[in-house]
């Protein structure tokens, strides 16, 4: 039986009264405690709406959010002491150091010794710049700085929203591995992206926002599938494409461009079949779909 640490039910966000714009529809979340959830949509979709309201920053209209089974609202944040969170540009001191601001901000925890900062500077990669001001750091760094903040007090849950941002190849996949060997450790992340790459190799289960509304949710590989797409490029994709809804064991067939693309079948029956029709593909591959097609496809 898995524990749920984060649950939402009927969540919704109106601003501006009746009539007024709809931000989050009714949406119902479940995370399970050590695994990595993506919480994916386009621009405008909602998910910073609906993280303020995880956060109890913002009052739902309607509905509600449990953490560790405990209600959060503006007035309900006890729950938030097992939390860590890093949302839009981390606020610091610009004068002082990244040492320094740590030690400020670890005074509000009782529990966090200089040991702890200085252990979270070495995980997030900011040891050699502990005592570099802020105001000079890359947005890159910033970033780091305030995973840093979110990780001070070893929370249970951490709720990210675009923690890469700023980061170099390098710094995302050091990100990556950390998030990962975090939940290994058992703890809990909640991780908002548009990076579906990265989402794709971290992610235990994603939902995708669209408009407010959560179009799907569920395990990475079963949102994929283990259905093989044989893309094929060829003089004429209409033809093509006529030509293989006469083979046996085609599910879908769809044409892009110059290339039509089939499910169902081999990339062995799909060229044996258009030679046999006297078409012939300059290019023919074979993969299984990735995040991006099922996200632009559901969010179409």
């Amino acid at each position: 039986m898995y524990e749920i640490v984060l649950q939402t039910e009927d969540l919704r966000k109106q601003f501006g009264g009746p009539g007024g714009i709809v931000a989050v529809d009714r949406i119902d979340l479940s995370v399970r405690r050590g695994e990595v959830f993506g919480f994916l949509g386009p621009n405008g979709a909602g998910k910073t709406t609906a993280i303020g309201m995880l956060l109890g920053l913002l009052q739902p209209t309607s509905g509600r959010v449990e953490l560790f089974g405990q209600p959060v609202t503006p007035r309900h944040v006890a729950a938030l002491r097992q939390v860590g969170s890093l949302v839009g540009a981390p606020a610091m001191i610009p004068g002082f150091t990244a040492l320094q601001n740590l030690h400020v901000l670890a005074g509000l925890h009782p529990d966090v010794d200089e040991r702890r900062v200085d252990e979270v500077l070495e995980i997030v990669g900011l040891a050699e710049a502990a005592n570099r001001r802020v105001k000079g750091f890359s947005l890159g760094m910033k970033q780091r700085l305030g995973l840093a903040v979110a990780l001070l007090h070893r929370p249970e849950l951490l709720i990210l929203d675009e923690p890469t941002n700023g980061l170099d190849p390098a710094g995302m996949r050091e990100i990556r591995e950390l998030l990962q060997t975090l939940a290994g450790a058992g703890a809990t992340v909640f991780l908002s992206s548009h990076l579906l790459h990265e989402v794709e190799q971290v992610c235990d289960r994603v939902a995708i926002l669209n408009r407010g509304r959560v179009v799907a949710q569920g395990e990475v590989s079963l949102l994929l599938g283990d259905q093989a797409v044989v893309r094929a490029c060829v003089p004429n994709p209409v033809a093509a494409a006529q030509a293989l809804r006469q083979l046996d064991g085609v599910t879908e067939i769809e044409s892009n461009g110059s290339y039509v693309h089939v499910k169902g079948v081999s990339s062995e029956a799909v060229n044996l079949h258009l030679v046999q029709h006297r078409i012939i593909p300059s290019e023919l591959t074979s993969g299984r779909p990735d995040l991006e097609n099922v996200f632009l496809e559901l969010t179409r």
